[in-house]
């Protein structure tokens, strides 16, 4: 359960409950990391606008790139209920639970492609060395052939995933199995 105390969709009304209704309607269910946010309207409908843009919106990278990434930071700060959502994300693209299982225990384990592994170190420098001199692994990013446009996304990927992390592991939020099936990931 988490910390605070949440609204629920049935005890929801007003602006609270469009905006509930918005993302039904828009992701085909309400998450536990929407409604933590219920105290705060403003803050759910800013938060999809910006997780829409970074991992929805046009980019160089694929969805499955940047849910990828989300996997590997969630797993870097030990948010379980992150890892879980957005490995059913990935999973929507790989159709592989084996493989899904890698990714969450050891990414560098996987036969991936340069691209998408480097993209993966990238996730897990950056998360666990924020303050580090990320040149070198920007570079091998662009020796790779990501041009900026790319390397940027995935800077905001990675960045916004240790925000949302910090929101689900600061206020309690726990994993709920149940809630992993229904989302539109295309």
């Amino acid at each position: 359960m988490a910390y605070i105390d949440v609204t629920s969709y049935n005890d929801s009304e007003g602006k609270l409950r469009e905006i509930y209704d918005g993302l039904i309607e828009s992701r085909g269910k309400l998450a536990d990391v929407h409604m933590i946010q219920s105290l705060n309207p403003e803050s759910i409908v800013n938060h999809m606008d910006l997780y829409m843009t970074i991992m929805f919106g046009k980019s160089p990278l694929r969805r499955v790139q940047r849910e990828m990434m989300a996997v590997v930071v969630s797993k870097n700060n030990d948010c379980d209920y992150c890892q879980m959502h957005h490995a059913a994300a990935v999973n929507h693209y790989w159709k592989d639970e084996g493989k899904i299982e890698q990714l969450k225990a050891d990414y560098s384990q996987l036969d991936l492609s340069e691209v998408d592994m480097q993209l993966c170190h990238y996730a897990k420098e950056l998360t666990k060395n924020p303050n580090h001199q990320n040149e070198e692994s920007i570079q091998k990013l662009k020796d790779l052939g990501l041009k900026d446009r790319a390397i940027l996304d995935a800077t905001l990927v990675i960045s916004y995933f240790n925000f949302v992390n910090r929101i689900v592991l600061g206020l309690g939020l726990n994993v709920n199995e149940e809630e992993l099936e229904g989302y539109n990931y295309d």
